[in-house]
């Protein structure tokens, strides 16, 4: 059997690295000779976690072609957010919690998706499923994706799947995932090590909208602030990215992870669709949007809704 990298999205977060890692070893123990890679650095969270478990940070790709004839696909789907020649190999595999978009294949494949907070949620009971042990080491990594994604189970995205994985990957690591969640989110909030280039890149994907190009980036911090100090460099930024990638339309949502408070910045076209999604109006290309912290519920949703419209 022919090897094939693992991996999640461009941009990767804890999910996108730990999917990767998780699923890797559980295709291993069926058989399969995988790798999991990424196609991106880690971000601060996720370095964090990394180091907790003393994991070791997977090896950075950019194109996978060169290396293999097949890939597994985890915690995306869209081709945009996936490496850059994706359409030159075959995807055998997905696991992922988002929704479908622009994916098609040549041949058919195993494709598992639910409506859950997160990959490893899925993955979780995958594990479970094939009747594979999942060890200690990876049940942190695992614990640590979904508080990650669900902002401590806090996220609207939360559902009682996450909960009892949760649960379960925190009695197989022996953590306290309350004092280690807070501890790990705070980790992954330290904005002043990165420049403004970076936060308005560091965890951002690309959605296609009624023909437009949507780039849509998420910070997370303790302290809005912190965020909304740097306003004209986060928005020079974002100008001098979508210049430079062709997005037509580029959103950055603070969130404030203990409180579940965001504010956006907007930049390009059109203006009005982000109002109307978000039944809100823009001032100086911002708004405060109290509650919003899920980008693929609160965010993407009511943009496509509002485009459609």
């Amino acid at each position: 059997m022919s090897k094939e990298l693992v991996f999640g999205h461009k941009s990767p977060d804890t999910d996108a690295i730990v999917a990767a890692k998780a699923y890797a070893y559980l295709q291993s123990k069926l058989g399969y000779d995988t790798e999991a890679v990424a196609l991106g650095e880690p971000n601060m969270e996720t370095n964090f976690v990394l180091n907790h478990f003393n994991e070791p940070t997977p090896r950075i790709v950019k194109t996978v072609a060169n290396e293999v004839d097949a890939v597994m696909l985890v915690d995306h789907n869209e081709p945009q957010q996936s490496a850059d020649d994706i359409a030159d190999v075959q995807v055998t595999h997905v696991v992922d919690h988002h929704r479908i978009a622009d994916f098609n294949t040549a041949a058919p494949l195993y494709y598992r998706a639910e409506p859950v907070g997160c990959t490893s949620t899925i993955l979780t009971n995958m594990f479970a499923e094939n009747k594979v042990e999942i060890p200690a080491q990876l049940a942190g990594l695992m614990l640590s994706a979904i508080i990650s994604d669900t902002l401590l189970l806090q996220s609207p995205t939360t559902t009682d799947k996450d909960r009892e994985a949760v649960k379960a990957l925190a009695e197989i690591a022996d953590v306290d995932y309350q004092s280690y969640g807070i501890e790990m989110l705070k980790a992954g909030t330290n904005l002043a090590a990165k420049s403004d280039a970076e936060l308005v890149a560091a965890d951002a994907k690309s959605f296609t909208m009624a023909g437009k190009n949507v780039r849509i980036d998420q910070i997370n911090t303790v302290d809005l602030n912190d965020v909304i100090s740097r306003e004209a460099g986060i928005k020079q930024a974002m100008a001098d990215e979508a210049a430079k990638e062709g997005y037509d339309l580029f959103l950055v949502l603070a969130t404030n992870v203990l409180d579940s408070n965001s504010e956006l910045f907007v930049y390009g076209e059109p203006k009005d669709v982000v109002e109307k999604a978000f039944n809100t109006t823009l001032k100086d290309d911002k708004a405060n949007l109290p509650g919003v912290v899920s980008r693929k519920k609160q965010v993407v949703p009511p943009l496509q809704t509002a485009f459609g419209a």
